[in-house]
């Protein structure tokens, strides 16, 4: 018979008791409405679990990170799970909070934010580790009338340690913009074949490097992910709950 130790099966009974908490205060507290404490401190409590007991660790070489994921707990506003936002505070590290504040400070209903969902396809079994990365984040405005997908397309150029990966930002496009759906076949047309802009490359312009970021993704399994940007760890942290895994298979947690 295949017995668990008791030590390795109470050191998985903690975890899951720690992920499970933390999905609840993740669930009580709106995503969007900015930091936790008591949400950060079971962050930190799941990651020494998690590093104690070698579960979620490895995230860069596990194949864990491939799949869908939701955006459940940031720490600021929904945009910054994006990877734009964290090229665009390298290319105007000055600038950048004064510029978020301004649209941050647009209220609801003129203004609505979510979700925000990330899409990975990655090959952990090459050298360099390489993949691809599809941030959306739903934006509406005038009371949800015109809505989009605000998308940054990513590459993924190598592993950054075991729990990093090194992405660089490519594009970014408003996609199945509401306003365009309204003109019918024109605007379908126009949906589809606007050409992406070309963020990643403005960025360089800017700041040589900038569109170049460090994901620091600290637990990941198979329905769980805290992600930082490695350049604010401990300001930019997020929670993600897997949606399908690379397979296309949903899951629920």
């Amino acid at each position: 018979d295949n017995v668990v130790p008791p030590v390795v099966g109470s050191a998985s009974e903690r975890v899951e008791d720690c992920k499970r908490s933390l999905i609840e205060q993740c669930d009580d507290h709106e995503v969007g409405s900015g930091y936790s404490s008591g949400i950060e401190n079971k962050i930190r409590e799941l990651e020494q679990l998690g590093e104690d007991a070698g579960f979620g660790q490895a995230s860069s070489l596990s194949g864990l990170m491939s799949g869908e994921w939701e955006l459940i707990y940031a720490s600021d506003d929904i945009t910054r799970s994006s990877p734009f936002f964290w090229a665009f505070r390298r290319a105007f590290p000055d600038m950048s909070d004064q510029i978020f504040s301004i649209t941050d400070a647009i209220p609801a209903p003129i203004k609505m934010v979510g979700p925000a969902t990330q899409t990975f396809d990655i090959d952990s079994n090459a050298r360099p580790v390489t993949g691809t990365l599809v941030s959306r984040v739903k934006v509406a405005t005038l009371g949800g009338v015109a809505t989009s997908m605000m998308t940054t397309r990513c590459s993924v150029l190598n592993a950054d340690g075991l729990d990093g990966l090194r992405l660089k930002v490519e594009t970014t496009k408003p996609e199945d913009s509401t306003i365009l759906q309204k003109l019918g076949p024109l605007g379908e047309m126009l949906n589809e074949s606007a050409p992406p802009f070309p963020s990643g490359e403005a960025l360089e312009q800017v700041e040589p490097g900038s569109s170049e970021i460090v994901m620091r993704t600290t637990y990941c399994d198979e329905g769980l992910r805290v992600t930082k940007n490695e350049f604010r760890l401990g300001e930019d942290v997020f929670v993600w709950k897997r949606v399908k895994f690379g397979s296309g298979s949903t899951v629920s947690l």
